[in-house]
């Protein structure tokens, strides 16, 4: 796919191709090396029958349409060029033809951007271009140009038009349809999967991004109600296109710092298959952090990594040598499953999880390496808590809340630590963040003198560069286990989203958007 621009002359696009490719575009032909690769892609275009000697009467023109189109334009950094006019042409059969499509007329310069696509001439569904001496594509008709032949005859044209992303393209996005209430569980149908057309006709600074994963995470529940109950949280609009924690690829760049091929995030990534996005709104990865898994940006290389190992650092307060014990409540959840890793690489002897399947339960002592796992739904909490904690509790990471955190904290030793990362347990009422807790279990704070501090990791964005550094070298050395639920198609954020509001995930809850 090749684009240029013909410049804009009054009401129509016209150019003498001839006269501005080689004044405008390219430098005077110097050497015969030169002129003999212009002629080599004039042979390359040409049929042969019209290969001959007359190139300078009938070729010439045919080529300066061809390379006007393939010879890169500078101006706009467009690294589809990246290949190179000769290869491009010369790979040209020479019974092809050039179907040439307006694309898009630029907001600013005033150029129309046109789509070159190479077709054999027997599926031709326009005109054939060499031989032309002057092409127009007027305003009011963008699919039809003007064609003077090699006798000067007027012949009009209408072009093959393609669809790609530099033509308006449909995409489809995610928008919030209903709300479920404060009180209310969420469900599939609080979501819609619509069909919009996206025209990425970019601005100074913006991208065109392919969305690879997409992320849905409990805070994400406050976001549909009118008033989320967090001043660094907005409310979803009411079918509008929702968004959060995403990564994707560059397709096309007007920003100098995002690329074409860069791999980027954003914890604002809207629920589209495709969007055109500010480039300064985004993080450039290095995939190599991930050892490749580019969806581990959403999750232990990210902002869910950083929670857990912040969290745990900068309140958990645990020493090595101190023999402190360590539960974690939604442990095989996203965080909670990456938190109790890093308690034990920090010194933690013991690691309890609490989860709500035995098949968790598994995965949490078998593949995360936790001390001992807890089913809620089937176990006795204080009771098993008595048991894995013979030393009674010194840490406490705390994501559910609820009568949980009571059978936690009513166990936990003197001058011990209650990490407060979420209460997803609490998330369906109407009650404020962090919910009261109840008068026995406030009471045992004070009396133990247990610290209760909620941990909000953008109060910590300053180490984050360094955190995740941590987190990557622990991945690729296997001290930390990542644990994802991955489901495919956009279609399904709904039903992920309400299956992970359930428990019903394993680990990160990942949506897989695109390869």
């Amino acid at each position: 796919m090749m684009t240029a621009h013909i410049p804009k002359v009054d009401s129509c696009y016209t150019a003498d191709l001839t006269r501005w490719y080689f004044s405008s575009f390219h430098p005077p032909l110097q050497s015969q090396e030169e002129k003999g690769g212009r002629r080599q892609c004039v042979n390359a275009v040409l049929p042969a029958r019209k290969r001959s000697a007359n190139l300078q009467k009938r070729g010439r023109n045919a080529a300066a349409v061809c390379c006007t189109l393939l010879h890169k334009d500078c101006t706009q950094n467009n690294s589809h060029w990246e290949r190179g006019l000769s290869p491009y042409i010369q790979s040209l059969p020479v019974s092809a033809c050039l179907v040439i499509a307006p694309l898009q007329r630029h907001q600013l310069t005033g150029h129309t951007y046109f789509h070159a696509q190479k077709r054999p001439s027997s599926d031709m569904q326009g005109g054939v271009i060499y031989g032309a001496r002057s092409l127009s594509v007027h305003a009011g008709n963008s699919n039809t140009w003007e064609d003077r032949g090699d006798r000067g005859e007027r012949r009009t044209l209408q072009l093959h038009t393609r669809a790609s992303y530099f033509s308006t393209m449909q995409v489809q996005r995610v928008v919030l349809n209903s709300q479920p209430g404060k009180n209310g569980a969420p469900v599939p149908e609080n979501f819609r999967v619509e069909k919009t057309t996206l025209a990425p006709d970019l601005q100074d600074g913006e991208v065109l991004v392919r969305t690879l994963y997409l992320s849905v995470d409990p805070y994400m529940r406050c976001r549909m109600n009118e008033d989320t109950g967090a001043d660094y949280l907005t409310p979803w609009q009411l079918f509008e296109c929702v968004d959060g924690g995403g990564v994707g690829v560059v397709e096309s760049s007007r920003c100098s710092t995002c690329t074409e091929g860069s791999v980027v995030t954003s914890f604002n990534w809207p629920w589209q298959t495709h969007a055109v996005l500010k480039g300064s709104s985004l993080q450039k990865v290095d995939s190599s952090m991930a050892d490749g898994h580019l969806s581990y940006f959403l999750g232990v290389i990210g902002m869910t990594g950083l929670t857990a190992l912040l969290g745990v650092r900068e309140k958990g307060h645990v020493v090595k040598g101190a023999n402190q014990t360590m539960v974690v409540s939604g442990a095989a959840g996203a965080c909670g499953s990456i938190a109790g890793q890093i308690g034990k690489l920090d010194g933690c002897v013991r690691v309890v999880g609490i989860c709500g399947t035995e098949e968790k339960c598994r995965a949490l002592v078998e593949d995360l390496g936790f001390s001992a796992a807890i089913n809620y739904y089937y176990e006795d909490i204080p009771k098993r808590l008595k048991e894995c904690c013979p030393d009674g509790i010194d840490v406490y990471f705390d994501n559910v809340g609820g009568v949980i955190s009571d059978a936690v904290i009513a166990q936990m030793n003197n001058g011990s630590h209650v990490i407060l990362c979420g209460q997803i347990s609490q998330y369906n009422k109407d009650v404020p963040y962090p919910p009261p807790l109840s008068e026995e279990t406030q009471k045992a704070l004070q009396i133990k003198n247990i610290t209760r501090e909620r941990f909000m990791v953008l109060s910590y964005m300053s180490k984050a560069d360094a955190a995740l550094c941590e987190l990557s070298r622990h991945v690729k050395s296997g001290q930390i286990k990542v644990l994802e639920t991955v489901v495919n198609g956009i279609e399904n954020m709904g039903d992920a989203f309400c299956s992970m509001m359930k428990g019903g995930n394993i680990g990160k809850q990942i949506i897989k958007i695109s390869e």
